[in-house]
């Protein structure tokens, strides 16, 4: 999960506060709301790819790319990010593939969830709803970060629903003190989370790649646009409160697709050391790891890592 972890919060919120202070513009930061949806979508982010779909009274917002016959890929973004993260691997592969991505619950242009459904358990049943939704009886399942924690825990729970696993930096074994039980969501991530100025939300995504320099022009904006969509950030806050990681060994021997396991050996939001982890526990599972590369490497190595995408969806 893109936990926002004391390695790189603590450094960017120093630097980014007092950049704030001395730098504060005098038209503020925020951008307009735009995570509550209407009929109509009036917002920047939104294309003609883009649909509205209701899940147990959340209406999503939805991208489908791709031939409606082909073999569907359903690709989850991580925490406090959005269906943008996979922009690059939906380009490449909506040619031969079916690609279906969303927006979660309380990010982007979904926007808050009525009922704040944003513990693991419920953002499992609403992808699972989400495929239900959209006539999906089985695809392959693509998650980075909480993502792959949604992913991989829906292909334990529903295996008949998914023929392939990807994950990239999943979330699983405990980090930050997280385990079956939540931990406090500290001041400084509520802080980023609904209140931080642009220098910070920069600092902090960049901390998502092992090269700062390789995110994509715009994204750090993006991010701090769709997180101060109305009641995004909140909802965020709310995600952590409820956010558990107990062991999940025995759940993990349940996943009974063949698994990609992909992990950048920079990473410093979940050790790589749990990839190793991963592909012990699950019985069908390959790691490949991407020396340099950190938390992102879809987004930061778009090409090789489809590469190896590419040659596990094709394999007997």
């Amino acid at each position: 999960m893109r936990f926002l972890i004391a390695v790189f919060l603590g450094l960017a919120l120093l630097a980014g506060i007092v950049v704030y202070v001395l730098n504060r513009p005098a038209t503020g930061t925020e951008a307009p709301a735009e995570g509550a949806l209407a009929d109509s979508v009036d917002s920047p982010w939104w294309t003609d790819a883009d649909r509205l779909v209701d899940v147990d009274g959340v209406r999503t917002r939805v991208r489908i790319e791709g031939p409606d016959d082909a073999p569907a890929l359903i690709m989850v973004h991580g925490f406090s990010h959005s269906l943008e993260s996979w922009d690059a691997w939906a380009d490449a592969l909506s040619a031969d593939y079916r690609v279906v991505r969303m927006d979660l619950p309380g990010h982007g242009l979904t926007g808050p969830d009525p009922q704040a459904r944003y513990s693991v358990p419920q953002t499992v049943e609403f992808l699972d709803g989400l495929m239900g939704a959209l006539e999906i009886d089985r695809a392959t399942l693509i998650g980075n970060s909480l993502g792959g924690l949604v992913a991989w825990r829906q292909a334990a729970a529903n295996p008949d629903r998914v023929d392939r696993l990807v994950l990239l930096s999943p979330g699983g074994f405990s980090i930050n003190g997280v385990t079956e039980d939540p931990v406090p969501v500290p001041m400084g991530v509520q802080f980023y989370l609904t209140q931080a100025p642009q220098p910070i939300i920069t600092a902090a995504t960049g901390a998502l790649y092992g090269d700062p320099s390789a995110m994509p022009p715009g994204t750090a904006e993006r991010v701090l646009e769709l997180m101060r969509g109305d009641g995004v950030g909140p909802a965020m806050v709310e995600r952590l409160r409820v956010f558990t990681l107990p062991e999940p060994g025995a759940d993990l021997a349940q996943v009974q697709a063949p698994t990609l396991i992909m992990w950048g050996e920079a990473d410093v939001i979940i050790p790589p050391a749990h990839g190793p982890q991963f592909a012990t526990a699950i019985p069908d599972a390959r790691l490949i790891t991407y020396p340099g590369l950190g938390h992102v490497v879809h987004e930061e190595a778009p090409a090789s890592t489809l590469a190896d995408l590419r040659a596990f969806l094709v394999e007997d």
